[in-house]
């Protein structure tokens, strides 16, 4: 086998046999182990022997004196990205400081799979997939690229339910793909067993890619187009300045000189968060072991397709003859910090750890239990808490990006995540939602606590391969952040979620119920830690792990939906994002930040939208004009002028981070400050919300004094607190926001008001499942970067009057109409929808459910999509209202009827109070 150094220096391994089968002595195996290791060390000094003879034999590297963009790091993410650059007329410059595809790129095993739980990734593995269809075309080198298809194995019905939920959102999107019984997957791969399994989905636009091929095209196409690419050269330092309005990005510091430039792109894998953590920020990045077996020849397997199986978490990779397998073990080893010299090394493989692929290996395919393994590839690669890269502007120094921490899918997601880090810098967003990617979603408290990251890079890590249900829960970081509210919550025997690092409650369990605290992390029973027996907290959850059937806790979580629409619940919103935005300039930064008018009464609280340049939400929030007051947290002192902004939890940091680096770049002279910890948010919602309330305020909660999306200062049982009269649900209602410290005693005073109201508890799930039927939004799902007001339905909170930001491309939307459109389409048959299902017009596809719920009064499942044209022509109310629309649900289509707003109350009169219009 081949391994690539770069475009110049490659090696050769040595060809080394065992066979896969282990004695139970044990004698043997550790005899075959001793071999290979004593084989890989003399492999891996020589590798290091001639990197360095190369590295100081080459004269010293020229060096421009500055260029629009550096890009650190020579692998598949800083390829990708210098090759993207160049490709739009940016003078771009890479520097590595060994040679290409050092470090973990160069023994990557190559997979694409272009199948995933997300419309996001799908797009951008289609993205990857094309640029390496036509690379050779453009540069005359092979990348590499071998479509030989695709397989993902099932042993169960509920796994066969999960690909029947991809193959979907494939077929939607335009992915072939086709679901096979075990005889007809062995048509495709004949050495397997079809008695081992019950079922698969295939994928014959999968493949395979060469990373130093790969590279060495990469590196052709960007210098032709004016790049330059230098290699030996370390980057000793991000050369940063302070400026008026923060840290700013001005070059690059190397053995051989400096570069100016504005712009940094981080692309240096598992060294990412040591490149960065002197200027502030730290990214929760955690390298780990990864490795893979390469196999002997084995007769047959030349040209078959790659194999994922799931339930094994094993992996074959067609090479040649052989088969490269690997995994992902219940006990990764951790390492320290890579060492910088680290260019082309591999590390010893434990066989004590990766075994435990083996024998799902063999019973997958007995005929790969005949052979022997030629060699091991054993090193390291980044991983996150998520499993999702680490990308986007850094939220502390302008001009730096992030692209890293690919958990060992560099290769298959570099092409697509390279052209959206270059249209980043080029156009100041990319072109697709990378939320999900992007490094904002942690908060600056996450990447610095390192034993959150490796819990949750473990657990990530550990469930790879898992099936994804929408409602999982992770087991690892819990508790890492409480609202005040939090013991509270759990006496009320909540089944506490997490989101953003924050507990909040997902739903009640009735009384009596044993509890379902979370308990402390057993890593799954790895590194001689003891798995818990009896939690309470996962046998609660496994009622969730559904794909074919309602929740087990469908009709709980509905009792607490009615309860808000026939009575009164409360929901703890304390983790919701809050901030405060004050200052001389504050007026004109929220005039240019949200595009409806800000400039209001102080008691009047705006619905409104942040917008990007290209007229895509990057936030939803309400904001509240104040006025100067005592200097209590709810009660803010400031000079200028003053706005309160509250945005949804999940997304907390993101936007706060958007918001200030955008005022940053404006340069206005206003302050932006996150307050979200200091502050609870107590929420009563419901017909009877304010007859329960009114007993324990200090002012008249009647329209003509606290009227809808309106906000003042009252005092409950003589505590300070700011109330907003505003709903999440499509209810009369009140937010009461509280100082942390008096958070208790208001919820125990307003559950003793309402208790003989029934006033009751309600959870996130409800929350969620109301707000839907409403037709409300809920950010990164129905609302997201690549959505306008206009496409979404939110025109009215686009002014017509006065300059912001993303203005002009609304305007043209107004002008020249849509090509999507949010619809809300419900079911005509009792079956649950997850999201991400295809949606059919006349029978071609136009859309997927970004956003699925029950709608528990409407007794109907309900999902939200942006329906397009297969045509690409512009989408209008007649299109839309003319169609029959179907819902692809685990392969089977079901009718549903479309609605341009929501059927629930579709006049507002619920939430203005008015209770007895029909």
């Amino acid at each position: 086998m081949q391994i690539g150094l770069g475009s110049e220096l490659s090696c050769q391994q040595p060809s080394i046999s065992f066979h896969c089968g282990f004695r139970s002595d044990g004698c043997e195996s550790e005899m075959w182990r001793t071999g290979i290791v004593v084989q890989q060390a003399r492999r891996q000094d020589l590798r290091r022997l001639l990197c360095r003879q190369q590295s100081s034999a080459s004269a010293p590297p020229e060096l421009p004196k500055s260029a629009d963009v550096v890009v650190i790091g020579g692998g598949s993410a800083g390829c990708h990205t210098a090759y993207h650059l160049a490709k739009r007329g940016i003078k771009a410059v890479l520097l590595e400081r060994a040679q290409l595809t050092a470090g973990t790129t160069w023994h990557t095993a190559g997979l694409l799979w272009r199948l995933r739980p997300s419309d996001v990734d799908i797009q951008l593995l289609a993205n990857s997939r094309n640029m390496l269809r036509q690379l050779e075309a453009e540069t005359g080198l092979d990348p590499g690229w071998i479509q030989n298809g695709g397989i993902f194995i099932a042993h169960n019905e509920t796994r066969l339910d999960e690909y029947r939920r991809l193959a979907t959102v494939g077929a939607a999107l335009g992915i072939e793909n086709e679901i096979l019984t075990p005889e007809e997957t062995q048509k495709l791969f004949p050495l397997l067993d079809p008695k081992a399994f019950i079922g698969a989905l295939y994928s014959p636009g999968d493949g395979v890619m060469d990373p130093a091929m790969l590279c060495t095209a990469l590196r052709r196409a960007a210098t032709n187009n004016g790049a330059q690419v230098i290699e030996n050269c370390d980057v000793q330092e991000i050369l940063v300045e302070q400026g008026a309005h923060g840290k700013k990005v001005v070059g690059v510091a190397t053995p051989y000189g400096n570069i100016r430039t504005d712009t940094v792109v981080n692309a240096t894998g598992v060294w990412g968060r040591d490149l960065v953590a002197r200027h502030g920020t730290h990214l929760p990045l955690l390298p780990m072991k990864h490795a893979y077996i390469v196999s002997e020849s084995i007769p047959g397997v030349r040209g078959l397709p790659n194999i994922r199986d799931h339930d094994y978490s094993t992996y074959f990779r067609i090479q040649g003859d052989a088969i490269c397998m690997g995994g992902y073990e219940p006990n990764p080893i951790m390492l320290e910090p890579v060492a910088k010299d680290f260019h082309f090394g591999l590390y010893e493989l434990d066989w004590s750890v990766f075994e435990t692929h083996v024998e799902g290996a063999q019973k997958l395919c007995p005929a790969y239990a005949k052979y022997g393994v030629k060699s091991t590839v054993c090193g390291p690669e980044s991983f996150t808490p998520d499993h999702k890269p680490l990308m986007g502007p850094d939220p502390n120094v302008a001009g730096l990006m992030h692209n890293c921490g690919f958990n060992s899918a560099g290769m298959m997601f570099g092409g697509g995540c390279g052209e959206q880090t270059a249209l980043w810098i080029i156009n100041g967003q990319p072109d697709v939602p990378m939320f999900s990617f992007d490094l904002r979603r942690f908060t600056p408290d996450q990447g610095r606590a390192t034993k959150w990251i490796q819990e949750k890079s473990h657990e990530s890590y550990v469930k790879n391969y898992s099936m994804v249900f929408k409602y999982d829960q992770p087991l690892a970081g819990r508790d890492f952040q409480k609202d005040p509210l939090h013991d509270e919550m759990l006496q009320c025997n909540a089944f506490m979620e997490e989101k953003q690092g924050w507990e909040r409650p997902g739903f009640f369990l009735r009384s009596g119920v044993d509890s379902a605290a979370v308990l402390p992390y057993d890593w799954y029973g790895s590194y001689e830690n003891v798995r818990h027996k009896d939690s309470g907290y996962e046998k609660v959850l496994e009622g969730d792990l559904k794909y074919s059937s309602f929740s087990e806790h469908h009709d709980l979580i509905g009792a607490e939906a009615l309860a808000c629409r026939n009575n009164a619940v409360v929901f703890n919103m304390s983790y919701f994002a809050k901030l405060l935005l004050e200052g001389p300039q504050a007026q004109k930064a929220a005039d240019w930040l949200f595009s409806a008018n800000t400039n209001r009464d102080p008691s009047k609280t705006v619905y409104t939208c942040a917008l990007n340049d290209a007229g895509g939400v990057e936030a939803d929030v309400t904001i509240s004009r104040l006025v100067s007051g005592s200097g209590q947290v709810h009660d803010p002192k400031f000079e200028g002028q003053g706005y309160y902004i509250v945005a949804g939890g999940a997304s907390a940091y993101y936007t706060y981070s958007t918001l200030r680096s955008e005022m940053r770049r404006k340069g206005f002279d206003a302050k932006l400050t996150d307050i979200t910890a200091d502050l609870g948010v107590i929420s009563i919602q419901g017909p009877k919300s304010r007859q329960i309330l009114q007993p324990l305020l200090d002012c008249d909660l009647s329209d003509e004094h606290v009227a809808p999306n309106s906000t003042r200062l009252a005092k409950l049982n003589g505590i300070g607190l700011r109330l907003l009269r505003v709903s999440f649900v499509g209810e009369l209602g009140y937010e009461l926001h509280v100082p942390k410290r008096d958070c208790v005693a208001v919820y125990k005073a307003l559950m003793a008001a309402g208790k003989s109201q029934d006033l009751r508890n309600a959870g996130y799930r409800a929350l969620y499942s109301l707000s839907s039927e409403k037709g409300y939004h809920l950010w990164s799902f129905d609302l997201r970067a690549d959505d306008t007001p206009l496409e979404a339905g939110l025109g009215f909170t686009c002014r017509k009057t006065g300059d912001y930001r993303g203005r002009a491309a609304v305007e043209l939307q107004r002008a020249d109409g849509v090509k999507k459109r949010l619809v809300y389409l419900t079911l005509q048959q009792q079956v649950p929808i997850w999201g991400l299902e295809g949606v059919y017009r006349n029978g071609q596809p136009v859309g997927v459910l970004r956003r699925a719920e029950y709608a528990y009064t409407l007794g109907k499942s309900l999902g939200q999509a942006y329906i397009t044209r297969p045509d690409g022509q512009k989408v209008d109310v007649d299109y839309l209202k003319s169609g029959d629309y179907e819902v692809d649900i685990l392969g089977k289509r079901y009718k549903a009827d479309c609605h341009l707003r929501s059927p629930f109350d579709p006049t507002g009169q619920r939430v203005l109070g008015n209770y007895e219009t029909k």
